[in-house]
């Protein structure tokens, strides 16, 4: 291999030509972020930047000043980042859940005899184990612990149905669940119909202070369905005895390495059946470190982060608690987002600095009657993501707390984060943002899969290191979400509606599923939602389409009001007349008091769309 280097005469660029038509570039100007990140900026190997790179990259231009093209993504497993910071950090603050503080040694230190007891127990090397737990400090160390004793994690919906932790549980072969005794009857249902031979088993109580331990026992943990009896149950440890049982077995290394499986991330996809992204190590390192290197003003061991959404969530996952441990940061656990009082209350007590969420989540504390009495200027930075961020909720957020909030966008597929808009430079309005670090991103034909003029919407497609291995037991599937183009790169084909700019900001249309087609016109609900989020009684909305014998499908819109405040479909209907053509225009608004939303606060169109189904499914039976 010939390589060569020079200096931009003109600019502070590093090239090397590695002699087969490669050429990389680096930044030096911006090479500050390296020394944070402990990377010499000259050691870095650019991921896929050749030929043509500003043509293939427009979007280089508007990375914030500290922000790299490129990084290099060191071989070490994803664990690693917290052994590092409990070298480093061990008297930092890993960990505040209801006013117990965990610091980076403790921490460690449970997370090496939980995996000392898994393997105890007899897990082998790439055994999964299920956690299912919502934000406390034993999902932190099950999840922890199950990468270093060399297990695979399967993130699971603590509030789960029998149903669909069964179908989890049996896609996965996990051996080994970690869950709380609020889920203890669920998982006992279905564990006959699994390989699962071993449940560990907390109480969200075990890290609470002893004073508020006391009073939970005394006044809530019959009353809310915290107490258990495992004695019936001769494979169940409760999790405090697994740890002690790990305090006394020796821990073996267990050989993984960045390229073996880290987690099974079960999402719908682009086709709604529950299946499991393969994450890899070296993606989920990969991903910590893009989303560290779009935040230039991080410090290690300096900031904090508030973990109101799921850790089991693949967003909550990377940008809470994986982010905080590769930093040696503090997360302020909160296992109930929708208590937004006790939220506020975390805010002005632990002074977070990085609040990743949700639009519904920055909804609820704008509209909230307590935001006032508390202090939440210490936030600086926060990313919102799964949904669309109304530039309304956006404006409404930043005055309220002086924060930087930007919308960005990721999918399970890719660990799960790939745009954003930059925290302090050039953001635009219903724009997802730019690509992080090594993304590639495009748009093409949804069907044919050619790539599309600026402006034109297409499917997006996504290449980066980032990008899952695939879906697991699933190969016509993978085949059909990863592609590899002529120049041998494998591409993530989201199923998300998109469009590009000149400048290379991307905007999500929709999902390809969620649009409606109304009389032979697209109609993309989002456009619609944000026109509704502009006036001034609506608080929450969601748009789908709906069966119409004459149009195909009609649109329908759902509206939660503000909290006092009056509207009627004949009011909000003038007003989107107002804003959007006629054949945009809501034919049907019903008001109501709460929208149906995932786990992670995502409005459900679908849920809403297969009640309108069933709706006219029966009319018609009932007519003929």
């Amino acid at each position: 291999m010939l390589m060569s280097g020079y200096q931009h005469p003109m600019e502070s660029l590093l090239c090397v030509n590695f002699g087969n038509q490669t050429t990389v570039c680096l930044n030096l100007a911006k090479s500050a972020s390296w020394h944070r990140l402990g990377v010499s900026p000259l050691a870095t190997t650019a991921w896929h930047l050749g030929r043509g790179n500003m043509q293939e990259k427009p979007w280089l231009k508007f990375y914030d000043e500290g922000v790299p093209e490129s990084l290099t993504y060191p071989g070490y497993t994803l664990d690693t980042f917290l052994s590092d910071s409990a070298r480093d950090f061990p008297h930092n603050t890993a960990i505040i859940f209801y006013g117990t503080k965990i610091t980076y040694r403790e921490l460690n230190e449970a997370v090496n005899h939980f995996a000392a007891a898994l393997q105890h127990y007899g897990l082998q090397k790439g055994d999964r184990v299920a956690v299912m737990m919502p934000n406390c400090p034993q999902y932190v160390i099950a999840y922890y612990g199950t990468l270093r004793a060399g297990g695979v994690v399967v993130p699971t919906n603590p509030i789960y149905t029998a149903h669909e932790v069964e179908h989890q549980l049996q896609d996965s072969g996990a051996r080994f669940i970690a869950t709380l005794t609020m889920s203890l009857k669920t998982v006992r249902s279905v564990l006959h119909k699994t390989n699962v031979e071993h449940v560990i088993v907390g109480n969200i109580k075990d890290y609470f202070p002893t004073h508020l331990r006391v009073l939970f026992t005394l006044f809530k943990e019959k009353k809310e369905g915290h107490y258990a009896d495992i004695s019936d149950m001769p494979n169940a440890s409760w999790f405090t005895d697994f740890l002690k049982v790990g305090a006394s077995a020796v821990l073996r290394p267990a050989g993984v390495t960045k390229d073996d499986l880290a987690v099974l991330g079960y999402t719908g996809g682009t086709t709604g059946v529950p299946k499991g992204a393969m994450l890899l190590h070296r993606n989920l390192v990969a991903n910590t470190l893009q989303v560290s290197a779009w935040m230039p003003g991080l410090e290690k061991g300096q900031d904090s982060c508030l973990g109101a959404l799921p850790l089991f969530h693949s967003y909550g996952m990377t940008t809470i608690m994986n982010l905080s441990i590769a930093n040696a940061g503090t997360m302020i656990l909160v296992p109930n987002p929708r208590d937004i009082p006790f939220l506020l209350k975390m805010i002005d007590k632990y002074k977070p600095t990085l609040f990743p969420g949700v639009p519904t989540l920055y909804t609820a504390i704008n509209n909230h009657p307590d935001t006032p009495k508390h202090n939440l200027k210490s936030i600086k930075y926060c990313i919102s993501g799964a949904a669309g961020l109304p530039p309304e909720v956006q404006r409404k957020f930043e005055e309220l707390t002086g924060a930087k909030l930007v919308e960005g966008y990721g999918l399970t597929e890719a660990s799960p984060v790939t745009h954003a808009n930059p925290l302090n430079g050039t953001r635009k309005g219903g724009s997802i943002g730019i690509p992080f670090p090594d993304t590639l991103a495009k748009i093409v034909h949804p069907e044919t899969a050619e790539p599309l003029p600026v402006g034109e919407p297409g499917e997006l497609i996504i290449h980066g290191p980032q990008v899952m291995a695939g879906y697991y037991n699933r190969p016509d599937e993978t085949l059909q979400t990863l592609r590899k183009d002529e120049e041998g790169r494998v591409w993530l084909h989201t199923g998300d509606i998109a469009r590009m700019d000149e400048d290379g900001y991307f905007y999500i249309v929709d999902r390809k599923k969620d649009l409606i087609i109304a009389g032979g016109y697209n109609i993309y609900p989002r456009e619609v939602e944000d026109v509704l989020y502009e006036h001034p009684a609506v608080l929450e909305a969601a748009v789908v389409g709906v069966p119409h014998e004459y149009r195909g499908e009609t649109v329908k819109a759902f509206i939660v009001l503000k909290p006092g405040m009056q509207a009627t479909a004949e009011e909000i209907e003038q007003f989107c007349r107002e804003r959007l053509a006629p054949y945009k225009v809501p034919k049907l608004i019903e008001f109501r008091d709460e929208l149906p939303k995932s786990t992670v606060g995502k409005v459900l169109r679908r849920v809403l769309a297969e009640e309108e189904r069933k709706k006219f499914e029966a009319q018609k039976k009932n007519m003929a």
